[in-house]
């Protein structure tokens, strides 16, 4: 707690003495925001724990930097925001803080969205929650990680999997501007049967990213040290490096 002390003054004086800090608002800060919190998803992809705590405080920067810009303008402040979440916690905890009795995981998560909707300040729909601004792939994994809280879901994997078909054959017989929506479709359904599977479909992407990267420089590497122009290399050159790439296990 000493040291969650020490930011908020370090915080109050940045803000009262560095020019910088002084001109920063939420509108200033938000894409730094997210672009923190994407260096901490790499950090965490990656498996690097220095990295991950380093992150984390650049994080709680930017949480402190929002309460403070709150506190001045008569909003809130850093005391409202931590006591904020831990009175959700605690109203969405009611297997822990109350009586509810609960089978498991999956039963806490359904709990967790219909208390969402009966708060007074709370959602008022079963995907308000979900941000406009997230990113469409994790978005449609919320939705549809949502809709089955409350029962709208498929009965199996296997009939899920049929979706997948059916959405295919689709986008297979669509032309012209039915083409995009038709694959918009295709992911969607992909999507849903990662969940099924319990694979995050946004870190399965990112690795295949991190696969094809690597591989890709590899051939970028080796142009490089034979002094040759990648233009001009063949496809079967070019397919030599990359599966010696893969042998590697990369």
């Amino acid at each position: 707690m000493q040291a969650f002390e020490r930011l908020l003054i370090i915080m109050d004086e940045l803000r009262e003495q560095c020019p910088w800090d002084k001109k920063q608002t939420n509108e200033t800060l938000r894409h730094l925001t997210i672009e923190e919190t994407y260096e901490l998803s790499d950090a965490i992809l990656n498996n690097d724990s220095e990295e991950i705590k380093k992150e984390l405080g650049d994080l709680f920067l930017h949480l402190v930097f929002y309460s403070r810009i709150g506190q001045e303008k008569e909003q809130f402040d850093v005391t409202d925001v931590l006591n904020s979440v831990c009175d959700k916690l605690v109203h969405r905890h009611p297997h822990i803080y109350g009586d509810t009795q609960v089978s498991g995981a999956e039963e806490v998560k359904q709990n967790w969205e219909q208390i969402k909707l009966k708060e007074a300040n709370g959602n008022k729909t079963v995907l308000g929650g979900v941000p406009n601004s997230m990113p469409s792939l994790v978005k449609a994994m919320r939705m549809q990680d949502k809709a089955a809280q409350v029962g709208f879901d498929w009965p199996n994997k296997e009939d899920v999997w049929g979706k997948v078909d059916e959405e295919l054959q689709e986008f297979k017989e669509a032309e012209g501007p039915e083409k995009e929506e038709e694959f918009g479709d295709l992911l969607f359904s992909l999507v849903n049967y990662a969940r099924w599977l319990k694979i995050n479909p946004d870190d399965a992407l990112e690795k295949t990213n991190k696969k094809f990267k690597y591989r890709f420089e590899c051939i970028e590497k080796y142009a490089k040290e034979q002094g040759l122009d990648m233009n001009e290399m063949t496809l079967q050159e070019m397919d030599e490096i990359w599966e010696q790439a893969k042998t590697n296990g990369v």
